[in-house]
């Protein structure tokens, strides 16, 4: 029989990683801030919550999915949190993006109640999180991840065990510079492309397929060309978690200075207003300094 599972955050990840979990066959309890979110996911056929806590009380396992490490101490541990309806025995796995130093408290206030907890941050966007592919790296317990494995696949592709508590945030993060700085690059690209005055859908096509090809460049190239910049990943969230690499960095003592350029960048992004839309705005910054746009 399957676990219930309860999902609190119905956000642009939220809300399709839910959808996955009852189209997999969990029974299914959802709460969201947006009552509008959790009444779309009433008529999928999950059961709609008043609280956190509510959720908690009818779930085996609570996945929690929302914006920022504040957020996840709410919903978990807040006064109608998700802790104060837990079970002994019940999981709880966040799938947001938090302080690694943050997850391992809340992870011990969880076990201290005689419960387990997963961190288990995506990687992927809103299109992977519709179509089920996301890659999702989890830190915690083996016995813990074995028994959600299951759940984890209704939702995600690529799903690996990188270590104890805290080692999916730390592998989230590792994640994040390698997207942000590859972004840069991307845009670097394209920017020369159109300055020198070449043809960039042919450039484009040509460089995707060798050594310099990578998801942005195969995923946000074309929506630079045809200037969308609506979000799969919005600026304000990106610039959320580059905030948390620096401060692990800083804690380490250690240099980045490519993550530290790109959060500049972003900075200035977010200065003119463009906080709400994806991150391939980024090349937004750089067409102001260099005097040209990218479009086909």
């Amino acid at each position: 029989m399957h676990k219930r599972i309860g999902l609190i955050g119905l956000g642009i990840m939220g809300k399709p990683m839910a959808k996955n979990v009852l189209k997999a066959g969990f029974p299914l309890t959802v709460y969201s801030r947006r009552r509008s979110a959790v009444e779309e996911l009433m008529a999928a056929g999950a059961e709609g919550a008043r609280s956190c806590r509510e959720v908690a009380e009818h779930a085996d396992v609570v996945i929690t999915m929302v914006t920022d490490t504040p957020d996840v101490q709410q919903v978990i541990l807040g006064e109608e949190g998700a802790l104060s309806g837990l079970r002994p025995g019940s999981m709880i796995i966040d799938m947001s993006t938090i302080s690694p130093s943050a997850t391992r408290e809340i992870a011990a206030a969880v076990q201290a109640t005689g419960s387990e907890f997963l961190d288990a941050p995506v990687s992927g966007g809103e299109g992977g999180a519709i179509a089920g592919s996301l890659s999702i790296m989890v830190g915690g317990k083996d016995a813990t991840f074995a028994a959600c494995l299951p759940i984890l696949q209704a939702m995600g592709k690529n799903i690996i065990h990188v270590g104890g508590t805290g080692a999916g945030q730390l592998t989230k993060l590792c994640n994040q510079i390698a997207v942000a700085v590859t972004n840069l690059a991307m845009s670097e690209a394209l920017i020369f492309g159109a300055k020198a005055g070449i043809d960039l859908e042919k450039m484009h096509q040509a460089i995707s397929g060798g050594a310099a090809g990578s998801w942005q460049l195969s995923n946000l190239g074309p929506r630079i060309f045809q200037r969308d910049f609506a979000p799969g990943f919005m600026v304000k969230l990106q610039q959320k978690d580059l905030r948390l690499v620096l401060q692990e960095a800083d804690r380490l003592h250690l240099a980045l200075p490519a993550t530290g350029l790109v959060h500049s960048l972003f900075n200035a992004l977010e200065t003119s207003g463009a906080g709400d839309e994806g991150t391939q705005a980024l090349v937004k910054v750089l067409e102001k300094l260099a005097g040209v746009e990218v479009k086909a």
